[in-house]
């Protein structure tokens, strides 16, 4: 059989667990953390790596992205002739359907006033609300969109779900393309952002839109933080348009000590932590993936890089 050559370069990721789970996985691999200067490999596994790592690594079959999301990786000159494959789920979507569920019943339950109120010592009661009076609209079903949509129709929430080409889910109603984002954001009270990040969907929740949303709307973003116009956020808080918003990601990431955001009690922040990337299960996709392309098999993940995801 013949010896792959893999090469690992992630920003920030301690390499030996994923050197030891790759080489497990694959035992006739080789594998190993690139440095400037290294030998060629086949398959590259990347997480904001340099632009120098592709300069040196020009003849790669294939990249893997170990995150959901490649808008960085995408900014890069890369290979001509390798695929680019992303993490389809490796964990994340149950972990994506999990918080964006607790964040959405925490508004509708009123449950950051009541956690308010018991610090500070208050018995109270709200008026308990329904759930038809909370449509949630979940923009991008894609594999953590659709897991998302289809856990909020498990609580019975009305969801709405946006795509730039049709999908069809079990308890969700479509709306797909640009003629129908002002219905589908007209339709929906809470907003929840998953979509990848595009030139065509960075700034896509600013003002104009969030105003279409329902009275008292809510917006949660778990995609990326240049999807939202900060300050457009705020504003539409202040008019009392929007009732809050919970954030995980950030145009700056960790968000700056100074940025309005912290002094807003109606915001609840969380560091970029809705959907970890679980190692196990990414190195058992990965290697999966790297041998169906040496036997000249189809893999689904594969990036578009002309749509950017």
């Amino acid at each position: 059989m013949t010896v792959l050559n893999i090469t690992f370069c992630c920003t920030n990721t301690a390499p030996e667990p994923w050197l030891a789970g790759l080489h497990a996985a694959l035992p006739q691999a080789e594998v190993a953390v690139w440095q400037p200067g290294a030998a060629q490999a086949d398959y590259a596994v990347v997480w904001q790596p340099p632009q120098q790592f592709f300069d040196e690594q020009p003849q790669l079959k294939g990249i893997f992205n170990i995150g959901a999301g490649v808008d960085a990786l995408l900014k890069l000159r890369l290979p001509p002739q390798a695929v680019v494959v992303r993490l389809e789920d490796a964990g994340m979507a149950v972990q994506m359907a999990e918080y964006v569920c607790q964040a959405v019943i925490r508004h509708f339950r009123d449950l950051e006033a009541y956690a308010t109120d018991m610090r500070a010592g208050h018995w109270t009661y709200y008026k308990p609300r329904q759930r038809s009076d909370f449509p949630v609209g979940v923009m991008g079903l894609g594999v953590l969109g659709a897991r998302v949509a289809q856990a909020l129709a498990h609580f019975e929430f009305p969801v709405n779900g946006w795509s730039r080409t049709p999908k069809l889910l079990d308890g969700v109603r479509g709306f797909n393309g640009a003629a129908q984002l002002d219905a589908f954001l007209a339709a929906s009270r809470v907003l929840v952002n998953l979509l990848p990040l595009t030139p065509d969907t960075t700034n896509i929740l600013n003002r104009e839109r969030l105003s279409r949303l329902q009275p008292g709307g809510y917006v949660i973003n778990v995609a990326r933080g240049a999807h939202l116009v900060d300050d457009d956020l705020l504003a539409l808080l202040d008019s009392g348009h929007l009732a809050g918003a919970t954030l995980d990601v950030f145009r700056t990431e960790p968000l700056p000590a100074d940025h309005p955001f912290w002094r807003e009690p109606r915001i609840i922040l969380t560091p970029h932590t809705s959907a970890r990337t679980l190692r196990e299960d990414s190195i058992a996709q990965i290697a999966s993936k790297m041998a169906a392309i040496e036997r000249g098999e189809p893999v689904a993940g594969l990036v578009d890089v002309g749509l950017g995801y």
